[in-house]
């Protein structure tokens, strides 16, 4: 059985993606890893870090960035890598997302135990969503609970819209069974600066540069809002994370509570009355009512 690591991006490191420690990752599981690198600004190194890792099984692919596509771009520079991956399997791992190494061997093992079963077209992993540091993340509606990060390869089976999932070509769903493994997200971890950056660079892809640019004209900071209303995590991150954790230095410009009379007027979506009133509902019931990409979740 052969695992093929599969991933996109561009401005990377200028954007404070933590790409290196994405594909360091996943790369003692694969057999190859195939990154699909679109030509950032001049002054982004995010090819010289990569090479820098060393691994003969790392494979950069070169793509172009679609401005005209919008947030298609982000799939079709997905679907770039993966037509380049060989493995039964194809683990993607986006610039911003890290898996912990205790959790591995339970993918490795369910690769192995499922290449069999041809009913099963995906794996779903468990998501954490980090936000404004390593310490506090997201459990709100809107924040997607699963997603897939493993499909079986040579069905057809194709990054869709903002490669947030997968799905054929018709748009029908997959067939899924559970990883039993979890992605740290750290999209949402970033100085506020590079944040506003980044969230400027996501908008402008599905909005349009002129509508963004005229939406923050002068916000030069991401406002993440009191930290204090969001749970605490407990557990350990991953140890290819170590080192750029240890490094954050914007605690700050963060908060726990806002101050004393001042109310904000952009709230974040957790903190709008509709999603606290979907999440509430979601804490009673233990049902998950975000949108789904995938479809049959097999107890297999």
């Amino acid at each position: 059985m052969r695992i093929s690591g599969f991933s996109f991006t561009k401005n990377a490191v200028k954007l404070y993606y933590p790409i290196k420690e994405a594909i360091l990752s996943i790369l003692p599981i694969v057999d190859e890893f195939v990154l699909a690198l679109a030509e950032g600004d001049p002054d982004d190194t995010t090819r010289e870090v990569v090479e820098s890792i060393g691994d003969p099984r790392i494979r950069i692919v070169e793509g172009v960035w679609d401005e005209a596509a919008g947030a298609l771009a982000y799939s079709q520079l997905t679907n770039v890598a993966l037509d380049e991956c060989s493995g039964d399997w194809c683990f993607y791992i986006q610039a911003d997302e890290v898996v912990h190494e205790d959790d591995l061997p339970i993918v490795r093992g369910r690769c192995e135990q499922l290449l069999a079963d041809r009913r099963v077209e995906g794996l779903l992993f468990d998501y954490l969503h980090f936000f404004g540091d390593y310490n506090h993340y997201q459990t709100s509606h809107g924040w997607y609970q699963k997603e897939i990060r493993v499909i079986r390869n040579g069905l057809g089976i194709r990054s869709v819209r903002d490669a947030q999932s997968f799905r054929y070509p018709d748009q029908g769903r997959l067939t899924v069974a559970r990883a039993g493994a979890r992605i740290f997200h750290y999209g949402w971890v970033r100085p506020p600066r590079l944040m506003q950056n980044k969230h400027v660079a996501f908008w402008t892809h599905r909005k349009g540069r002129e509508a963004v640019e005229a939406e923050y004209a002068g916000v030069a900071a991401m406002d993440y809002g009191p930290l204090g209303r969001l749970p605490v995590y407990g557990g350990s991150h991953p140890a290819v994370m170590q080192e750029r954790i240890a490094a954050l230095e914007w605690s700050d410009e963060l908060r726990q509570v806002d101050p004393p009379g001042v109310k904000r007027t952009e709230l974040h979506k957790d903190e709008r009355p509709k999603y606290r009133v979907l999440s509430a509902i979601e804490r009673w019931t233990g049902l998950d009512l975000n949108h789904k990409n995938y479809g049959k979740i097999l107890r297999v």
